[in-house]
């Protein structure tokens, strides 16, 4: 799963690597634990240009009658994007984006014991993702986007049995359109468990409302007591 992310402290690197505008991005900041229904930095193609824009995290699909009472749209997994009605028709349309962040954060399955997850080489991780486009009858349209998830590798599953897609540099073309020779779904696979690094983080990262650099901060746990 992927339910909490942590946002980019220092994007410059990111600017120049992207080679695109950040117009769209102008009020950038850095955030700490940024939870579903809130907005994440998504790069995606338009008309044959790389874009950035802010989007709302969890897919509202185009046909949707209300943005509200739908099911949990801010993961998918890999092998239900095609299937799943509520996926379909932005896999269809071809609306591939990734959602730009440092890390993530996961929960332990047996304790609930939260961790921080990043690349061991400190690069910004970019989730493959998919993005859709809601109006509703009288009001403004909402773009929206979910992050695609696949069986853990050998370091995650240590916590749990998914984890998101992270596009390695070379597959971002691929993904986003701008090669058409690979096939997409191809992409959809665990990121080599030893370019990966966690640790384990303080449990206010489960409260929403706690908003700090210091979330993300190892921490040392108790040994287990002893039979």
């Amino acid at each position: 799963m992927c339910g909490r992310l942590k946002l980019l402290e220092d994007v410059a690197a990111l600017k120049q690597e992207l080679g695109i505008q950040w117009d769209n991005l102008l009020d950038y900041e850095p955030r700490y634990n940024v939870a579903p229904a809130a907005p994440v930095p998504v790069l995606g193609n338009r008309a044959g240009a790389r874009s950035l824009e802010w989007m709302r995290w969890g897919l509202i699909p185009s046909w949707a009658t209300d943005e509200r009472n739908l099911y949990a749209t801010f993961n998918v997994d890999a092998d239900a994007i095609v299937s799943k009605p509520v996926f379909r028709g932005a896999w269809k349309a071809g609306r591939r984006c990734l959602v730009i962040a440092e890390g993530f954060y996961e929960w332990r399955k047996t304790d609930k014991q939260p961790f921080f997850v990043s690349l061991a080489s400190k690069q910004p991780m970019l989730l493959a993702g998919l993005w859709d486009e809601w109006k509703p009858k009288n009001g403004t349209a909402t773009r929206s986007c979910t992050i695609i998830t696949t069986e853990a590798n050998t370091r995650i599953a240590q916590i749990h049995d998914r984890m998101p897609v992270i596009m390695a540099k070379d597959d971002w073309a691929a993904w986003l359109g701008e090669d058409t020779a690979t096939d997409p779904l191809s992409l959809l696979k665990p990121f080599p468990a030893d370019q990966m690094t966690m640790w384990p983080v303080d449990k206010r990262i489960s409260n929403v409302k706690n908003e700090d650099r210091h979330l993300a901060e190892p921490i040392k746990l108790p040994l287990p007591a002893r039979p």
